[in-house]
């Protein structure tokens, strides 16, 4: 999987607790081809998330090192880690009963304003709830954090 070769040492030790938890982490599946807007999916119903590579590739501009030595693939790298983190915060909801791990006001405060847009964007498009996406947009930010709240509810 493409996908890995983006990761940190941090999101690596995520994934491999995913699939610790029974997950299946798969990449640029049929489900990415009808939303090219989308990173990253969680199927609750298979226990499954979906990193969606192209289109995180294609949205931040990615360039292959080996004909532009000289660019850096920052923002792709992040686009993933992110997506990686976003998806498996809703598995550590959905090991938690269905239910946030925080006080909605308190994640609210601390959701970054760049994040609003994105926020609506999830949740009307997609099933997940206000709460649930405010949660996961912040926690995409707090790889440590998360890691620790799958160890507690997911293993």
């Amino acid at each position: 999987m493409e996908f890995i070769l983006f990761l940190s040492k941090l999101d690596k030790e995520i994934l491999d607790l995913l699939i610790k938890a029974n997950y299946i982490v798969e990449e640029n599946k049929i489900e990415c081809l009808f939303n090219k807007d989308i990173k990253g999916l969680h199927n609750f119903e298979e226990n499954k998330i979906i990193i969606c590579t192209e289109n995180a590739k294609r949205k931040t501009n990615y360039r292959n090192k080996k004909r532009e030595p000289d660019k850096d693939n920052f923002k792709t790298e992040r686009a993933i880690r992110k997506a990686l983190r976003h998806e498996a915060t809703h598995m550590v909801q959905k090991c938690n009963n269905d239910k946030i791990l925080g006080d909605i006001e308190k994640l609210e405060s601390k959701l970054h304003p760049m994040k609003r847009e994105a926020l609506m964007f999830s949740t009307s498009n997609f099933s997940g709830t206000y709460e649930k996406e405010v949660e996961a947009y912040v926690l995409e930010d707090k790889p440590k954090k998360l890691k620790n709240l799958i160890k507690k509810y997911c293993l």
